[in-house]
């Protein structure tokens, strides 16, 4: 017999008790954290398939929307505020639809637009239409006018949701553009950096004019130096009247500047037209934003 075994019949005779050996205490599990790469960056979501709308009346309840295609700082939300001064038109702070996402719940419910003919990018589409549609039908005015600069970059989805949208193309002097982009936030961006980020809204926007046949330009120095001559213009391209109320916005609404959609700057929040800056010498020109220049016509 063991000592173990003779120690605890003695114990139990005298004291009821007996002695165990201890028993080891389980491994604490921890959980281990995949390695995340130090420079790691979200994937990209891709483009979504879609169709054209085959039935305007029945996939679209936005009409005619009207689309001011732009870089960056080149004057958009002037002629939005502009625009928004007409009985009949409404421009509403920039909406980044293109943002604007749809995902499947489950597959189930892919399965269930599959059978309605409606891919993700169909069902983004219809999303886009109801937002652009509710705002237009709050403000009570017959078309909606929309300026976000980064449409630029989805110029052929746009049309393609809206097979009958209007598009005016807004240009202004690259180095300005430049120039003003960098002032915005000097922190952010050098002025180097500033040309090379504002020259890609300048080539989306260059694209989408060669692409998008039938649209109307006007350059932002012949909108401040004749205003009503250029609105007059856009309203023949909308087939609208033009009103002189457009001249003076600040009268017609006061709500539409929202910080961080737009330029909402003291030059915009003067409610007229103000003068634009001069335009930049040749010499001054970055090699980098000459092609540009040249293919606007603002270097010979």
């Amino acid at each position: 017999m063991s000592l173990m075994r003779k120690m605890n019949r003695a114990l139990t005779a005298t004291t009821g008790l007996q002695v165990q050996r201890a028993q080891k205490a389980p491994a604490k599990k921890v959980p281990v954290q995949p390695a995340t790469p130090a420079a790691a960056t979200p994937a990209k979501r891709p483009a979504p398939a879609y169709s054209t709308p085959g039935d305007l009346a029945t996939d679209r309840l936005l009409t005619r929307p009207v689309f001011i295609l732009s870089p960056v700082r080149s004057g958009s939300t002037l002629l939005r505020m502009l625009m928004n001064a007409h009985s009949r038109l409404h421009s509403p702070h920039e909406l980044h639809i293109r943002r604007l996402e749809v995902g499947y719940g489950s597959k189930l419910s892919e399965k269930a637009m599959d059978a309605l003919d409606l891919s993700r990018g169909d069902l983004e589409h219809l999303l886009w239409d109801r937002v652009m549609h509710r705002e237009l039908v709050k403000s009570g005015k017959d078309f909606l006018v929309e300026k976000t600069p980064s449409n630029a970059f989805v110029h052929r989805r746009i049309r393609d949701c809206w097979p009958d949208a209007r598009f005016v193309f807004l240009l202004r002097h690259p180095v300005s553009i430049a120039r003003s982009w960098h002032e915005g936030d000097p922190d952010k961006r050098t002025y180097e950096e500033a040309c090379a980020d504002a020259l890609r809204y300048m080539k989306a926007v260059d694209n989408a004019r060669k692409h998008l046949t039938g649209g109307h330009t006007v350059r932002y120095e012949e909108l401040t130096a004749d205003p009503e001559g250029k609105l007059r213009g856009i309203c023949a391209f909308l087939g609208i009247d033009f009103e002189p109320s457009m001249l003076d916005y600040g009268k017609r609404d006061e709500t539409q500047i929202h910080k961080g959609l737009g330029d909402w700057r003291d030059k915009i929040r003067t409610g007229t037209v103000q003068k634009g800056r001069e335009l930049p010498k040749d010499d001054e020109i970055p090699e980098i934003l000459k092609p540009m220049c040249k293919a606007w016509g603002y270097l010979k």
